[in-house]
């Protein structure tokens, strides 16, 4: 004999949803949907600054904003950089963060002093942080007097090979404090008695790592990969300050760095926009690419 559920009340909007709601969406809208929108519309126009109360021509072009953008070699180059940054700051990031995350998470001598001091880099400001780089990766900082015969020539940040990767590492040691603090956030979810069960079967300390904390923390990971790939993307402040603009010969140069020399110094937005979108198509690839294999692998 089969029972009859009651009917169930179809659901409805709550107003005071949409109320709390509400402060949010217009955050949203005003901060990220519209300058989107906007940079889209003037990708394809021709597109200048004018004076308040200035009204100018500003014809409908197509693609050809697209098409300066990809012709010019900067700008290609501007992509390879990211993506080169992107191959080493992403998975050293996931990597080191987690590793540090489990032992900061465990019971060991001064944890409290380590927590703080890897979260100090994120918040202290990049322009005093990388004199402090500057002073170690110099052509007579601290690291080519360690190095000596073995540190390349020219030095790390003037170095066309060196360049980005110097970048990438700074970045990775900048921002690990914020991504750790993510990790330990996730490692409080993963029930002990798993850890428990591991040692009971005798498992050692890195066999329960891969069967128990990497599975249990990996909705983190995929925060992190994501939140790593977005960052990475946006990179502007040091290149800017650390290699002069992009050098050398723009191999340290990001695409929001171009993005600033052409629509702010070189006044044109309309292919500083162009270029922008281009960035952000490619960051929402790279995220599609991501949840796939996520999904394939889950």
């Amino acid at each position: 004999m089969t029972s009859v559920a009651p009917d169930a009340k179809p659901a409805t909007t709550q107003p005071i949803g949409l109320l709390l709601s509400a402060p949010y969406a217009v955050y949203v809208a005003a901060v990220f949907a519209y300058p989107l929108g906007m940079a889209v519309w003037i990708s394809f126009h021709d597109y200048i600054f004018t004076a308040p109360g200035v009204s100018v021509s500003r014809p409908f072009v197509g693609f050809d904003n697209y098409t300066t953008a990809l012709a010019d070699p900067a700008v290609r180059q501007s992509f390879v950089n990211i993506l080169i940054f992107l191959v080493i700051n992403v998975p050293l990031t996931v990597v080191l963060s987690l590793l540090l995350a489990a032992a900061l998470n465990a019971a060991i001598p001064f944890r409290t002093f380590f927590r703080v001091s890897f979260y100090v880099p994120y918040v202290t400001a990049s322009v005093a942080v990388v004199g402090v780089w500057l002073f170690l990766f110099s052509s007579d900082g601290l690291v080519n007097q360690v190095l000596g015969d073995l540190a390349p020539d020219p030095s790390w940040l003037i170095n066309e090979r060196w360049a980005m990767p110097s970048i990438a590492l700074f970045v990775t040691w900048k921002q690990l404090g914020f991504f750790i603090l993510l990790y330990l956030a996730a490692l409080q979810n993963v029930p002990r008695e798993l850890y428990e069960s591991a040692a009971v079967d005798g498992a050692s300390r890195w066999r329960s790592f891969r069967a128990v904390t990497i599975p249990g923390v990996r909705p983190a990971t995929t925060l992190v990969t994501l939140l790593a790939i977005i960052t990475g993307a946006n990179l502007f402040t040091e290149p800017y300050l650390l290699t002069n603009g992009g050098g050398p010969s723009g191999r340290s140069a990001s695409p929001v760095l171009l993005m600033y020399q052409r629509g702010i110094e070189q006044q044109h937005p309309d292919v500083a926009a162009a270029i922008g979108v281009l960035l952000v198509a490619g960051v929402l690839l790279l995220a599609g690419l991501q949840r796939l294999v996520e999904r394939r692998q889950g």
